[in-house]
């Protein structure tokens, strides 16, 4: 049964998605995409079998459906549909309905992927299932922010409850580091444009080796039938942005808050989920709920070469899915954010490679690269090209204040 690869969020160097048509391309699975440019870099892979062209448009649920019901016609036999962000998981899980017949998707509520990509709700959802999550405030007018600001503690995280819902053309980022209570007020300001309510957290003390994330697909049957932690080593933008360097090691406590809370949802399909320890008090709280792949779910592929995406297009496809056979000190590179990553932490006098697991016998092995592969150059070269003249910019844009030298004391 082929798959469909499904992402209305305008990312070309979305890296998660070329994983995605990588491991079912390499299973022999027909791959097809429906992504936001046929020039992406993740339409050349040797495994993507057709990449099909949105229309011309906003993503309304008119036209998504209309779309993909015309996407399903040209596939010619049902598929499994697989979204790659939280926009396109979102509204799959309210057409599910609609398109029974002509995709595979897992059975849960239609409503449940927002509810958890909501960081307003999720906040709601953590509490009543027991998982520890950052203290938030969800304030009312720009004196309520301001003060809001004051009382969890300066500096605190800014979030934008409902983040896809940011115009594009907008200087406006889904997580913001807020260092004074002006700065709080001037942000809530900012709500009509935004779309969504903004959220105020308390920053946990953290640092190094303290960001921590869990990948898992949990099907029919109660359970998880695969899944892993692993540790954030290098991110971008530093300290607040996605894995760049990522290593699979287990650690207990995230991996049962994570079943924890995915039991207590009746979650059905792949999550990722983001945690960060608290250094005070060595308690590991949620950040994130991504109701769909990580763009670094390829870290966590077994022996056999099982990962998330496999595990659902086996269980969807009524096959079963073996017993995982786990590779801890893994690593995953993202080859183009790592060296941004790098460079600000040299820039800050910081060893940038990644720093040691703990002392459990596990050792760093069986790196993989998530856009170069020997069998699959194409969209490594694609991406370089684009990345230099558009990417590269930005990136060196959010890059130039830590290279400036820092003011005398």
């Amino acid at each position: 049964m082929p798959a469909l690869l499904i992402r209305l969020d305008h990312n070309p160097f979305h890296h998660g998605t070329l994983g995605a048509v990588r491991s079912l391309g390499r299973a022999g699975i027909e791959v097809h995409t429906l992504v936001e440019s046929p020039a992406s870099p993740v339409n050349r892979s040797r495994y993507l079998h057709r990449a099909h062209e949105w229309p011309s448009g906003g993503p309304s649920a008119a036209l998504l459906f209309e779309t993909l019901r015309r996407t399903a016609e040209r596939i010619g036999r049902p598929a499994v549909l697989i979204p790659m962000d939280d926009v396109s998981a979102i509204a799959a899980g309210e057409l599910a309905g609609r398109l029974s017949g002509a995709f595979l998707m897992p059975h849960q509520q239609p409503d449940l992927p927002q509810e958890v990509a909501d960081k307003a709700q999720l906040a709601e959802v953590c509490r009543s299932a027991g998982v520890p999550h950052p203290l938030t405030v969800i304030p009312g007018s720009g004196a309520e922010a301001a003060a809001a600001a004051q009382d969890l503690g300066l500096p605190v995280i800014a979030k934008w409850s409902r983040p896809w819902l940011l115009p594009r053309a907008t200087a406006l980022r889904s997580t913001t580091l807020v260092r004074t209570a002006d700065a709080a007020r001037l942000l809530y300001e900012q709500t009509a444009q935004a779309g969504s309510p903004l959220l105020l957290q308390r920053r946990l003390s953290g640092g190094r080796g303290t960001d921590w994330f869990f990948h898992g697909y949990f099907g029919a049957d109660p359970g998880c039938l695969v899944g892993g932690s692993g540790r954030k080593e290098l991110s971008w933008p530093v300290g607040a942005g996605l894995t760049a360097v990522g290593t699979w090691l287990p650690n207990l406590e995230v991996e049962a808050a994570a079943r924890q809370l995915a039991e207590r949802l009746d979650y059905r399909g792949i999550l990722d989920l983001d945690f960060r320890r608290d250094t005070a008090t060595g308690t590991y709280h949620l950040l994130d709920f991504n109701p769909r792949p990580g763009a670094q779910f390829r870290l966590f592929t077994d022996r056999t070469g099982l990962d998330v995406v496999r595990a659902l297009h086996l269980d969807l496809t009524g096959r079963p899915v073996a017993a995982t056979r786990p590779v801890p000190g893994r690593i995953f590179v993202v080859e183009n954010y790592a060296l941004l990553s790098g460079l600000a932490a040299a820039a800050a006098a910081r060893p940038w490679t990644a720093e040691r697991p703990p002392r459990t016998g596990v050792r760093y092995r069986n790196a993989e690269t998530a856009w170069f592969a020997a069998d699959d150059p194409a969209p490594f070269s694609a991406m370089a090209a684009a990345w230099l003249g558009q990417g590269g910019r930005k990136g060196l844009r959010r890059l130039r204040p830590l290279l400036r030298p820092a003011p005398a004391r």
